[in-house]
């Protein structure tokens, strides 16, 4: 008799950390083509500090479970989903639904971990290895030789978008606070302090001519600088806004702004390319070929991981019941790398 049951964290609405909700239930069925996943790690990411002041971009209304990606083994299956799914390690993307002890996953929408990769490593590199493999592979299209510039580069996607980068024998200017500067250092990215350095102009001393790449997502009015250090040819890849996390109004206008902006610059006459990146772009109307993408591009970087290209860079360790520290802990702004959850 199976005695287990669900525990999942509820964001009821606009709260303080410790307004967030333990809740106790029934471990969901897995449904024709579903799979019940037992998390072994779920995280912290830049989303669910913007879902908890309600201002991601299209996050589902009160009450509902935050979480956007998670690591854990196939428990349950329903019908139609492959045999050799049973009690392997899977990693998710799920926007929200990961902060919970089981899961209920489509299984064409999760992908197996290699074997010997630990589950909390695993975790630091599913949203945020997709997201930084994307931006410079799909988008970006970087090559070896060229210099980029990636904001926030101690952050979650940050420090993924630097170690890739380096993989690819590409150059990397990176903004931090000081604190993150000697640890930036040892991984061969040129810091700039963003709290008390004008970055365009130190970014032109470092790349008179201007760099191939900017990842920039902070948004807000220091997307014009971001844009204006791009060399002849350039790339800008935009995917956030954090800039705006604590402010007033409504939570579509700073992400409307941006994409105003990227339509500008994309059809003036001029040799630099912007765009806006979502990873769930193309989601809706071409599903199988967005999880297509999905599973090749996070096996990419399961692969990098296991070569050494990547290493997990993990803040801290908590259980699901002390969410409120760990998302206390993540808007700090004091750690570098993921805080993961474990059940």
């Amino acid at each position: 008799m199976n005695t287990e049951e669900l525990v999942e964290v509820v964001l009821p609405g606009t709260v303080e950390p410790e307004g967030l909700q333990i809740r106790h239930g029934a471990v969901p069925a897995a449904g024709p083509g579903q799979v019940v996943i037992r998390m072994e790690a779920t995280g912290v990411s830049f989303a669910e500090q913007q879902m908890r002041r309600g201002r991601y971009f299209d996050q589902p209304p009160f009450p509902f479970v935050p979480g956007y990606d998670l690591v854990g083994t196939v428990q349950a299956m329903g019908g139609g989903v492959e045999p050799d799914l049973a009690g392997t390690r899977v990693a998710a993307m799920v926007k929200v639904g990961g902060w919970a002890s089981h899961v209920l996953v489509d299984a064409a929408d999760v992908v197996p971990v290699p074997g010997g990769v630990e589950a909390a490593d695993a975790e630091t590199l599913v949203v945020n290895g997709i997201t930084a493999w994307q931006m410079l592979h799909r988008k970006a299209r970087i090559r070896a030789g060229q210099t980029i510039l990636v904001h926030g580069a101690n952050g979650g996607v940050g420090s993924v978008l630097v170690q890739l980068a380096h993989a690819a024998g590409v150059n990397v200017i990176g903004t931090a606070s000081a604190r993150h500067h000697q640890a930036m250092r040892e991984r061969g990215v040129t810091p700039i302090d963003y709290r008390t350095e004008d970055v365009a102009a130190r970014v032109r001393e470092l790349a008179p001519g201007g760099v191939d790449a900017v990842f920039d997502h902070v948004g807000g009015r220091g997307i014009v600088d971001s844009w204006s250090v791009l060399a002849p040819g350039g790339t800008l890849v935009s995917y956030g806004s954090a800039s705006t996390r604590d402010d007033e109004g409504s939570k579509q206008w700073p992400v409307l702004k941006i994409l105003g902006r990227v339509w500008t610059w994309n059809v003036l006459p001029n040799r630099r390319r912007a765009y806006f990146y979502n990873v769930w772009a193309g989601r809706a109307l071409a599903r199988n070929r967005f999880r297509a993408r999905m599973r090749a591009d996070l096996t990419q970087v399961f692969a990098a991981l296991q070569r050494g290209d990547v290493t997990a860079q993990i803040a801290a360790q908590l259980p699901l019941t002390r969410v409120a520290d760990a998302l206390r802990l993540a808007e700090s702004g004091t750690v570098s790398g993921k805080i993961v959850l474990n059940p």
